[in-house]
């Protein structure tokens, strides 16, 4: 179960690296600021983890392996980016591989935050590994939202932390009726179909203000 941590805790790294670099090319960031919003949104999440977890120093400050991952996939974003002339398609190409990692990186940080929970033995609770499978998984793009200057995702893009508690829950119902082997497939798969389907039919929650402008027209 370590190694497929460790698997998920890289592809979350590298996912959210890229989201984040991203970002900061669209907000025309020079590189410094492109690795800074790259390393937050990269290890961000898993430093508010392992803080509510009970490891300190976090793991991306003791073993500094996942930042020096996300440093240089945000200088290979970079050059990738700067190198290429894209022409008319670049913003439609950068809006894909931010949406792409950026589910990747949701999935992937929900995984480790929930296993984290799940390991400490505090299974039957449900409401700590969910907590902390959440709060992995949206932490670094709140952080790097903030520093963009934008409304953070979470609070406002269509079926996004919901996802993620999705597949936490899914995680903790497989580990209740002893499928562990099974819950990391299953969350990760129910975070990437439900944020796939919600951008593909344009799932929205309730937003009250629409619904009162719709009910005075």
């Amino acid at each position: 179960m370590l190694d497929l941590w460790n698997l998920f805790e890289i592809a979350g790294t590298v996912s959210f690296a890229v989201s984040g670099a991203i970002v900061g090319m669209v907000k025309n960031m020079d590189v410094f600021g492109i690795i800074v919003l790259a390393v937050l949104t990269a290890v961000g999440g898993g430093m508010i983890r392992d803080v509510l977890a009970g490891y300190t120093p976090p793991m991306a400050l003791e073993n500094p392996g996942n930042l020096l991952l996300a440093v240089l996939t945000a200088l290979s974003i970079s050059w990738l980016f700067a190198s290429y002339r894209i022409a008319g398609r670049k913003r439609q190409i950068l809006t894909f591989f931010y949406i792409a990692a950026d589910t990747v990186g949701l999935a992937s940080f929900t995984v480790t935050g929930t296993l984290t929970g799940l390991a400490q033995g505090k299974p039957h609770t449900f409401v700590y590994p969910i907590m902390l499978g959440l709060l992995t998984a949206v932490g670094g793009g709140v952080l790097r939202d903030l520093m963009a200057q934008r409304v953070p995702s979470v609070l406002n893009t269509d079926v996004y932390a919901t996802a993620s508690l999705a597949g936490s829950l899914i995680m903790c119902l497989c580990w209740h009726y002893e499928s562990q082997d099974l819950a990391p497939w299953l969350g990760a798969f129910m975070v990437i179909a439900l944020r796939f389907f919600a951008i593909r039919f344009r799932w929205q929650l309730i937003h009250p203000m629409e619904w009162r402008k719709r009910g005075k027209e």
